[in-house]
């Protein structure tokens, strides 16, 4: 809240004060609940990647742009527009905490999120997984042109085998998503003390196999990088050891470090050419580099609707992606390429935060509701999460995790791009699992009682269950 906005404001600009005092309220919200997870006494990884974004993509870097008045892209706008997309993002982010703290104080558990977290890992459904991740390998690698291609860079991998950069991208996410699943789900199968041997066998068979496959087609090489970083931070915090407030503390600190210090420069294997890296002060990547892009695309789309309106329409696209362009012949393009196209860009992989993409389908009022939502959720899923945390192979372990550190790339935009691949990231630990009831009508002979403390003893009709001391 103090140091890095200290340095960022170095080498004040030209705009306008009341728009920079607005940013620097946007920078002690977003600092301040960053600062609040990293030393709670409870585990909250859904807010953790929610405010770590903001914090840098909306909060840092939008204050280095407007301190300097430089920013990656030719567009530039009026100070009206400035004020306004930065009076947008504290909406949403007031709009987050409001739902958080609803969430909080509400009563009672989550009809919805409580009975899906608690699903558990079933051990013939993950195997299934695994045979169905070796065949796509078999089938997909060399139709990419073997592992060597996912070893050189991800122009290379995206320009080999397939017709078109977007069924390339398909290709790759429909091999990498269920490998990594994989691999989590051999890690957490249940080991019971005396389980079944052949379970064990393949699971210390299958083990390095998977660890190998992941290693081609999960690599930070050819692999963007919000999707590696998921990757990693899921298989680190799903963790046993990380559940823990102080280990959590310890290597969120770290990561907020990285984030700010070394993803800058972590595209080095984006291309073929490969150029020497030039180490640059943070405010300099944050007005040069493409990848802080968010708040000049939130600038674009406030000018967008001042001269096209509201297209509540848009909304449909990101509900309705599956439906292929074939048979829906005016589905919406995705925000960034109609931000892209508005501001004169020929470039059009750029980003279209979820501020001003719900900014679009109905303006302030879809702002507030989505994000409220959004906080409402997150906090439920943190809070579920913190309550399982003891019972291994549960969904809490592993899917909200993915799920705190995948928002990250949804809520950087476009919401219709990532759709899919998100679906299919967040829908496959829900294949391989089942629910906590049927688990427990079903226990494993190896495993101990229910509750350690009550013996049953026979009774008339059956078996009753009475207190361990008997007299």
């Amino acid at each position: 809240m103090v140091l890095l906005p200290g340095l960022v404001l170095l080498s004040p600009g030209t705009h306008p004060v009341l728009t920079l005092a607005a940013q620097c309220v946007v920078v002690a919200h977003s600092g301040g609940a960053l600062a609040r997870v990293l030393t709670d006494t409870s585990v909250r990884l859904t807010a953790l990647g929610f405010w770590l974004f903001t914090y840098v993509w909306l909060g840092l870097a939008p204050l280095a742009m407007l301190a300097t008045d430089t920013y990656p892209e030719g567009y530039r706008t009026g100070a009206a527009t400035a004020f306004t997309a930065t009076a947008l993002t504290e909406l949403g982010l007031v709009a987050y905490s409001a739902g958080a703290a609803l969430a909080r104080r509400a009563a009672g558990r989550s009809v919805v999120l409580e009975p899906l977290l608690s699903r558990r890992i079933a051990p013939v459904r993950a195997l299934l997984l695994c045979g169905l991740s070796l065949v796509l390998a078999i089938l997909l690698i060399p139709r990419a042109g073997g592992p060597g291609v996912f070893f050189s860079s991800r122009q290379a991998l995206e320009q080999a085998g397939a017709d078109g950069e977007m069924s390339k991208a398909l290709e790759v996410s429909i091999l990498a998503a269920p490998a990594f699943w994989a691999l989590v789900a051999l890690l957490h199968l249940p080991r019971p003390r005396a389980g079944d041997r052949l379970l064990r066998a393949v699971r210390l068979l299958l083990l390095p196999l998977f660890l190998g496959l992941n290693a081609v087609v999960n690599n930070p090489i050819s692999r963007p990088r919000f999707w590696v970083g998921t990757v990693l931070l899921v298989l680190l915090f799903s963790w046993r050891r990380f559940s823990r407030p102080r280990a959590f503390r310890l290597a969120a600190a770290a990561l907020a470090a990285v984030v700010l210090l070394v993803f800058p420069y972590s595209d080095y294997f984006r291309t073929d050419k490969r150029e020497a890296i030039q180490v640059l002060s943070p405010a300099e990547q944050f007005t040069t580099n493409m990848d802080y892009d968010a708040f000049q695309q939130m600038l674009v789309g406030v000018d967008y609707v001042k001269e096209a309106g509201f297209s509540p329409s848009a909304v449909l696209g990101p509900a309705l992606f599956m439906v292929p362009r074939s048979a829906w012949p005016g589905k919406p393009e995705p925000v960034a390429t109609t931000l892209a196209e508005y501001a004169g860009y020929r470039f059009q992989n750029l980003s279209a935060p979820l501020w001003i993409e719900s900014y679009l389908w109905g303006g302030a009022p879809a702002v507030v509701a989505v994000f409220c939502l959004l906080g409402a959720a997150g906090r439920r899923m943190d809070d579920i999460r913190e309550r399982l945390r003891g019972r291994r192979a549960t969904l809490a372990v592993l899917l909200v995790p993915a799920f705190a550190f995948y928002q990250m790339i949804f809520l950087r935009g476009s919401l219709l791009a990532v759709m899919a691949p998100m679906t299919l990231f967040l829908a496959l630990p829900l294949v391989i699992s089942s629910s906590a009831a049927r688990s427990s009508r079903s226990p494993s002979p190896a495993c101990p009682p229910a509750d350690a403390d009550h013996v049953p003893i026979p009774a008339q009709g059956g078996f009753r269950a009475q207190p361990h001391r008997l007299r």
